[in-house]
């Protein structure tokens, strides 16, 4: 690279390591709030709120590296254009085509960071931070299930175990739910078990009885049962209740693209949801180019003024917004044409930098839009 291409991407770098810091820690903020009440709220110590933040950080990076590229492309330019030192290199003989070497280069960087984040650190860390729900959930009702005590889990229910034995088995258990003013229901059972299922935790009741008393006409039936599954679920948060089933975010990119019918059915989707969802991830990284290219191009329309090039930043902004829009409809339009839709995926981009070489175009041959002048008569 040449000296001017080093010292470009350089200022590039810079403003995109301070920006990047700034969008995550806004993005974060926002998202942290919630996730702390629920960790406080379930008893978790200020550790397991770090290791979750540490968890959810990788998703929020791959959100936030595209824009920070783009918005360190425009403070670069613009500080460049501001203090003539594009004039000058462009004085130098330097076409547009060749002052987009460094934000191609930057683009491509950036796209590299955003293609190991999306295809390899955030589906593990969705993976461990699914695991790590699951064993809070769990946990939290655990809590529940407390010894010769009447716990109080929710509003309108009461809970009471006389013994709990050391293989997990639960005896005389009293549960009353009256949640529903028209409705009572009480349960009772010699023995119980805890159960783990793909829905979330459930008291497995044996030999037992169920009283409903309706209120309105204060009558009372009763059943008596062999088993009966009751949702332990429901008795906590369910925001913060994780179930056991894998979600495709949790799988490896190139598992997604081989589209296994077994893996489709452990996902609970379909082999072209899969497949659709692997090309995503691969265009992903691509914004990552096409948003600063896209950006710099715009930027170079109109030439040095001393009130500052604010209309190219706005149509910049612009094109960058539909950029994004244009991303949404085309991976819904993808979707409800699987299995064949997943190259839409990457239409985007493409459109993209087509724009973006049109822009640099009008840049280089700027005289074909000047007006002629009138020559007198």
């Amino acid at each position: 690279m040449g000296r001017f291409d080093r010292y470009m991407l350089s200022q590039l770098m810079v403003i995109f390591g301070f920006s990047s810091v700034v969008l995550v820690l806004i993005y974060w903020i926002n998202r942290a709030v919630r996730l702390f009440d629920w960790l406080i709220a379930s008893g978790q110590s200020a550790t397991v709120f770090l290791e979750f933040t540490a968890l959810t950080l990788p998703n929020v990076i791959r959100v936030v590296l595209p824009i920070s590229a783009f918005v360190a492309t425009l403070y670069t330019a613009n500080r460049l254009t501001s203090e003539s030192e594009l004039v000058v290199v462009q004085a130098n003989g330097f076409s547009p085509y060749r002052l987009a070497r460094p934000v191609l280069a930057f683009g491509l960087i950036v796209a590299g960071f955003m293609a190991i984040l999306v295809n390899l650190i955030v589906p593990l860390s969705f993976a461990r931070l699914a695991e790590r729900q699951v064993e809070i959930a769990e946990n939290v009702t655990a809590r529940l299930l407390v010894e010769g005590r009447f716990v109080h889990p929710a509003e309108g229910m009461t809970l009471y175990i006389r013994a709990i034995t050391g293989s997990g088995e639960l005896r005389d258990v009293f549960l009353t739910d009256s949640r529903n003013p028209d409705r009572q229901v009480t349960y009772t059972a010699t023995q119980s078990r805890l159960v783990r299922t793909e829905d979330g935790p459930r008291l497995i009741m044996y030999d037992g009885m169920a009283e409903v008393l309706r209120m309105p006409d204060r009558t009372l039936a009763i059943t008596r049962f062999d088993d009966l599954a009751f949702d332990l679920a429901a008795l906590i948060d369910r925001a913060g209740a994780a179930s056991t089933r894998r979600t495709l975010r949790e799988a490896s990119t190139p598992a997604l693209l081989s589209g296994d019918p077994g893996l489709a059915t452990a996902f609970r989707a379909t082999s072209a949801r899969m497949i659709h969802e692997g090309h995503s991830r691969l265009a992903q990284p691509l914004i990552a180019i096409t948003a600063p290219l896209l950006g710099f191009a715009t930027l170079l329309l109109g030439g040095f003024s001393r009130f500052g090039i604010w209309h190219q930043i706005f149509a910049a902004v612009g094109l960058v917004i539909v950029l994004y829009v244009l991303n949404n409809m085309v991976d819904d339009m993808a979707l409800d044409l699987m299995p064949s839709g997943w190259p839409l995926l990457y239409l985007p981009n493409i459109l993209g930098c087509a724009a973006a070489l049109a822009l640099f175009w009008a840049a280089a041959n700027p005289q074909l839009f000047r007006r002629r002048r009138r020559q007198p008569a």
